[in-house]
This record gives C-alpha cells, sequence and structure tokens, in this order.
C-alpha cells in the first residue's frame, strides 16, 4: 500500500516564499514502535510557501524513547514547534 503523497507549491521568488507566521508550517507528529517495546517519536516539518522539507534531515536526532505513544507524539510535536520557531527567527534559504 503507498501513502498519498503532500504536494504543496514551490515558489522561485524568495521575497513570496517566505514564511511569515507559524501558519506557513505544516507539523505531522507521530511514533512508532520499537522492537524492545518503546515508543519513538516521529516528525516532519514542511515549510508551506516553498514546501521545503525542514526535519527530518539527514542526521536528524531520534525522539525519544519513551513509555507511552502519547509521550513520543506530544515530545515529536514539541520539538516541530521548536524547529517552526527556529526558522522563524533565522530563515534558511
Amino acid at each position: 500500500m503507498t501513502r498519498p503523497r503532500m504536494i504543496f507549491p514551490k515558489s522561485r521568488d524568495t521575497a513570496t516564499s517566505r514564511a511569515e507566521s507559524e501558519t506557513d508550517y505544516e507539523i505531522y507528529a507521530t511514533y512508532r514502535r520499537t522492537t524492545e517495546g518503546a515508543f519513538v517519536g516521529l516528525l516532519k516539518v514542511v515549510r508551506k510557501t516553498d514546501g521545503r522539507l525542514l526535519f527530518p534531515f539527514a542526521g536528524a536526532p531520534d525522539i525519544g524513547p519513551f513509555d507511552s505513544g502519547r509521550e513520543a507524539r506530544d515530545a515529536a510535536r514539541r520539538y516541530g514547534e521548536n524547529v517552526v520557531t527556529g526558522d522563524l527567527q533565522n530563515p534558511e534559504a
């Protein structure tokens, strides 16, 4: 089974593709269970103005492990919010 792809419009104009608020980002937070029974948060952060994937990146840290799926998902969401805040303060081209 394949998952549907999320496609966001890509703007080539850097003046219009710059994110201005938290609503210009999409945070997808979930979790998975490891073979040891722990839970690890999974995160995807996309800047909607230009479709750029901000997280995960090569070498991105694991989020967890945690004792429950809810803790893992909440930690992933908080980490995603930190990524958004950081990108708003220091936008990456």
